[in-house]
């Protein structure tokens, strides 16, 4: 089997998260520039084997497009026609920076360390993929 990895897109930074390769647990992998995201992925899936991507699909809370979704269709569209046999699917990202603020606080997380928004970046994809994996359940 390979890695599934997700992605939580925003304008400024990108978390990413993957699993193990028995595709059994989700881990957060890193924070990267948006601008520099497409690179970074081609980079890793050079070295990884990569099966999917899973992509933030971002709503609001009553299910209309944010104002992010633009932005992440063009990502979408430009990654399938550059790397098409690496498929990537959008899932649902509501709720999940409230989910992953929650999950800092849970931990125990110093203050400063819950306001560093590309942790907080992270934790979001991971939590989109930890969310991924149980629907295929």
């Amino acid at each position: 089997m390979a890695r599934i990895l997700s992605i939580d897109y925003g304008k400024k930074r990108t978390g990413l998260a993957v699993t193990d390769p028995l595709q059994i647990i989700a881990g957060g992998l890193a924070t990267v520039s948006t601008s520099e995201l497409f690179d970074w992925l081609k980079g890793y899936i050079a070295k990884e084997e990569v099966e999917r991507i899973v992509i933030g699909e971002p709503r609001q809370t009553n299910g209309a497009p944010s104002e992010n979704l633009q932005r992440v269709q063009q990502f979408v569209n430009r990654w399938r026609k550059a790397v098409p046999d690496v498929p990537i699917e959008y899932f649902d990202e509501r709720f999940t920076s409230v989910l992953a603020h929650q999950a800092m606080l849970d931990g125990g997380l110093k203050k400063k360390t819950r306001q560093d928004k590309a942790l907080v970046d992270e934790i979001s994809a991971t939590i989109i993929l930890e969310d991924y994996l149980r629907s295929r359940k």
